[in-house]
């Protein structure tokens, strides 16, 4: 058995019936034990250590900023090296568009880095991952009180839709405009955080 990290990416923790859907999958336990998870916001030297073989690349500072933006649910799980690569063919491609069809970023991703949730990809990054973020919060005891289903509409497929027209100058205030909407209906975080959800989501497709 090896460790793992999971990371519910602000997308995953806070679109209701998206993460609804992961803690469904998540929860099943089928082939990996679940041993924490709780609601954390990441410094920015964190994310910064966590994505150091990122860094240089363009979409850096917006990954740090999208990361650190809201709270995200971190977690670590067990499971031997099969199931981890099981699991991450449940989750899907990190891009969205290569996922696999029925995979869970296929059917809840949106776009570029939103992408709903992080599994680390070999028990070598999953030992380092859980190592270097538990100097910074206990992974230890699941205390997220978390729901299995949701009444929110999931606004998925549409949003997919409009970020592809944002990214392509395409009716780009009326795309943000109608994004916004959807957004606020598949969420039930204060304004100010909400405003932080809609700005590091559009920030994506710029």
């Amino acid at each position: 058995m090896t460790d793992a990290l999971i990371i519910f990416k602000p997308d995953g923790a806070h679109r209701l019936p998206v993460r609804a859907a992961l803690w469904r999958w998540l929860g099943s336990q089928r082939e990996w034990r679940l041993h924490g998870l709780t609601w954390y916001r990441p410094p920015t030297e964190l994310i910064e250590r966590h994505y150091d073989f990122l860094r240089g690349r363009p979409f850096f500072p917006w990954l740090v900023e999208f990361m650190t933006a809201l709270p995200v649910l971190v977690g670590r799980i067990s499971a031997s090296p099969t199931a981890l690569e099981r699991m991450r063919y449940e989750l899907g491609e990190t891009r969205i568009g290569e996922a696999r069809p029925g995979s869970l970023r296929e059917r809840y991703g949106i776009g570029g880095g939103v992408n709903i949730l992080h599994l680390s990809d070999s028990p070598d990054s999953g030992q380092a991952e859980v190592e270097l973020w538990s100097r910074y919060l206990p992974l230890d005891g699941i205390d997220a009180q978390l729901e299995t289903s949701s009444d929110r509409p999931d606004w998925t497929y549409r949003l997919r839709s409009l970020a592809g027209q944002y990214q392509a100058g395409v009716h780009t205030e009326l795309a943000a405009r109608e994004m916004r909407q959807l957004l606020r209906e598949e969420t039930e975080l204060p304004e100010e955080d909400f405003e932080s959800l809609v700005r590091v989501i559009l920030g994506a497709f710029r």
